[in-house]
């Protein structure tokens, strides 16, 4: 069965009202409480987008993400009530798109998912439009989602491909910061670290020297540009 939406968290009173509340919206829900439930949902059903708590009793979130990451590429949006910059980073150096603090607004958490899927769904139709893009040693096959260096293909989370697709498709253009938040994240209050955090993850899959990268280049106090990569 296919949902939109699958809740992962042991706080059954929160998902429970969080499912209800988005079916309410149409956002097809399920919830799950712990790891080994995560992983029996995917072996008969799919999920567009899944929202994932870090602390699953004794479990970690961290550590189904990373096991969710070997097979699964749809968005992955923490969340929890920790609320420090490393468990933020954590979260989104291991396949997360986003860190969303508990307590929240049921109405803004269900905006916010619902800007994500549409967003995912119209990169899909657009980008089936294009099927491949090559620049450098650098190759995107917009048709299958695969992204390929030297015919190699990497793997990226889905917050990485939305971000690099994002600036291929406006190369050339200066895009500022409050931009990619909007278009990429649809959210205007994503924070800089986020968006540091995949830029720097995307040179480092992408680029020959991420310390002087070729393609996806800084404009200091502005935003960042997509070049094809001359030097």
């Amino acid at each position: 069965m296919k949902y939109d939406c699958l809740i992962v968290d042991d706080e059954i009173a929160l998902s429970e009202s969080t499912c209800e509340y988005f079916n309410m919206f149409d956002i097809k829900t399920a919830w799950v409480a712990d790891t080994a439930s995560c992983l029996n949902f995917f072996e008969e059903n799919e999920a567009s987008l899944i929202l994932l708590d870090i602390n699953l009793g004794e479990e970690s979130g961290f550590e189904l993400c990373k096991k969710l990451r070997k097979t699964i590429n749809v968005p992955i949006l923490f969340i929890s009530a920790r609320t420090s910059d490393d468990d933020m980073i954590l979260a989104l150096n291991i396949g997360g798109d986003d860190y969303i603090q508990k307590p929240y607004s049921l109405s803004v958490l269900l905006a916010k998912v619902k800007a994500v899927l549409s967003r995912y769904q119209d990169t899909a139709t657009s980008e089936a439009e294009h099927e491949v893009v090559s620049f450098g040693n650098v190759e995107i096959n917009f048709t299958n989602q695969v992204v390929s260096v030297n015919n190699s293909k990497i793997d990226l989370k889905g917050m990485e491909y939305k971000l690099l697709t994002y600036l291929v498709r406006n190369k050339n253009r200066v895009i500022s910061k409050e931009e990619l938040f909007l278009k990429v994240w649809e959210d205007a209050i994503t924070g800089d670290n986020t968006l540091n955090v995949h830029i720097r993850y995307l040179r480092e899959k992408l680029e020959e020297n991420p310390k002087k990268p070729l393609y996806i280049k800084t404009v200091w106090g502005t935003g960042y540009v997509f070049e094809e990569g001359e030097s």
